[in-house]
C-alpha cells in the first residue's frame, strides 16, 4: 500500500483525530498543511476524480462565510475550482489520497475506507 497523503490543517480537531487513527494503525501518511502549500487547479480536479465526485462542492466548506462572499452558490464548477486554489480556507479537511483513491474523512473514521481499500488491493 503507498503511503497515504493528508490534506491537513493542524489546527482541525477532525484532522488531528484522523491523524490518530492512521498512528493508532500503524500507518504512516505525508501530511500537507495545505493552506500553507494550496494545491492547484490540476490537483483539486485530479482529487475530485478520485473520489468520484463531479461536483466540486464535494470538497468544499460551503457554510463559510467566505464562500458567501465571494458568492459561490451558483457558481460553475470551474469557478468553485478556482476558488477552491485560490482560497484553500475554502477547502473541506482532512481529504485522504491512497493511491488512486481519496476520501474527505468526515467524520475522521472516514480514512479506514481508503486504507482498507489498498490494504485488499
Amino acid at each position: 500500500m503507498p503511503d497515504p497523503v493528508v490534506w491537513f490543517n493542524p489546527s482541525c480537531s477532525k484532522c488531528r483525530t484522523a491523524q490518530g487513527i492512521l498512528t493508532d494503525h500503524g500507518i504512516d501518511a505525508t501530511y500537507l498543511d495545505y493552506l500553507h502549500d494550496p494545491p492547484a487547479v490540476e490537483e483539486l480536479q485530479r482529487v475530485l476524480e478520485m473520489l468520484g465526485a463531479t461536483d466540486p462542492r464535494a470538497i468544499a466548506r460551503t457554510g463559510e462565510p467566505l464562500w458567501r462572499e465571494l458568492q459561490l452558490d451558483d457558481a460553475t464548477g470551474d469557478e468553485i475550482v478556482a476558488a477552491l486554489a485560490a482560497h484553500p480556507s475554502l477547502i473541506e479537511r482532512p481529504i485522504v489520497i491512497v493511491g488512486d483513491r481519496a476520501v474527505v474523512a468526515r467524520p475522521p473514521e472516514r480514512v479506514l475506507e481508503v486504507i482498507g481499500d489498498a490494504q485488499r488491493g
